[in-house]
């Protein structure tokens, strides 16, 4: 099982893989320890994957919480999950996530993170996948003062495939913080991160996403990108993609972009009459629309694209 944070011995900027993200500057003093709420989902074959299981997370006032979620995906077997963050007021969920995909079996995972502004979300998350296993997750990130979701992702059988895909919308003085490690650790696997930001006001965003291939594991096609949007002059982005290759017969690609609203599209689509704050918003949702492609459910996928008109539309 992955171990939350110590809040005791919380980490630092000094830390390599903390370095953008001041944790001890953003959780609230004087919290209470709630209960360790804990979650189990098993799923076994035969049973109906073709349902939404929800989960809710929710945030109380001068609270630290715990929650434990450990899922299980049986050979064969098939789940879509979606866990939905919200809350009100300072607190801090300081998360484990244990995630088991056997052999032949597929997750649709979805992380809809909408907490309170004045709270901190940590999220260590632990994921194996088995042969010929399936894990297609998603986050979108949008609430906070400061969230992380640090992932550490096994591919243990041959021909398995892990995908992770995302969207961070900040505003104010938000910080979003994803990190990833995929570790392809047997041959002809597959994994994918694909990532999409809008920061504006002072946000800021962090993305380190790392892909490892072991020397067994021939044959891996590992594709990476991460691309931002600055909506203004104080929003900043911090990105961090990496390969680690000791395999020899591999496709593997790694790359982050920054930058402003294509300012020739803009005067294009203003010179056939749409209104700037109009165009602007069409662009940055057409942007971010090549995340949410990625999503293979179908109502989860309206809803992100709902959510996302809704920022767009007070920003």
């Amino acid at each position: 099982m992955p171990q939350a944070l110590d809040i005791n011995h919380l980490p630092t900027q000094k830390e390599e893989t903390w370095k953008y993200t001041p944790l001890l500057k953003a959780v609230p003093n004087n919290l209470v320890p709630a209960a360790t709420e804990e979650r189990v989902i098993h799923r076994s074959c035969g049973q109906d994957g073709g349902q939404v299981e929800d989960i809710l997370w929710e945030g109380r006032e001068g609270i630290l919480h715990t929650p434990v979620l450990k899922i299980v995906v049986e050979e064969g077997a098939e789940l879509v999950l979606t866990e939905h963050h919200t809350g009100q007021g300072a607190y801090w969920k300081n998360m484990q996530t244990q995630i088991e995909v056997k052999k032949g079996a597929k997750l649709i995972h979805m992380i809809v993170q909408d907490d309170d502004k004045a709270a901190v979300l940590t999220n260590m998350v632990d994921i194996s996948v088995d042969q010929n296993g399936s894990y297609e997750g998603f986050t979108l990130t949008k609430g906070g003062s400061l969230s992380r979701q640090q992932i550490n992702a096994d591919i243990i059988g041959e021909g398995a495939h892990v995908s992770f895909s995302g969207i961070s919308i900040l505003e104010d003085i938000q910080l979003g913080d994803t990190t990833i490690t995929i570790n392809h650790l047997a041959p002809h696997s597959t994994s994918q991160q694909f990532f999409r930001n809008v920061l504006s006001g002072r946000a800021k965003g962090v993305f380190q996403g790392k892909v490892h291939v072991a020397k067994p594991a021939q044959k891996t096609d590992a594709q990476q990108l991460c691309k931002t949007i600055l909506l203004s002059e104080r929003a900043e982005m911090n990105t961090k993609p990496e390969l680690e290759i000791y395999a020899d017969d591999v496709i593997c690609s790694h790359g982050a972009t920054t930058g402003q609203i294509d300012d020739m599209a803009l005067f294009y689509m203003r010179s056939r009459g749409i209104p700037e704050n109009e165009a602007r918003m069409l662009l940055i949702e057409a942007f971010l629309q090549q995340a949410v492609d990625k999503i293979l459910d179908e109502k989860s996928k309206l809803t992100i694209e709902n959510t996302i008109r809704k920022w767009l539309s007070q920003n």
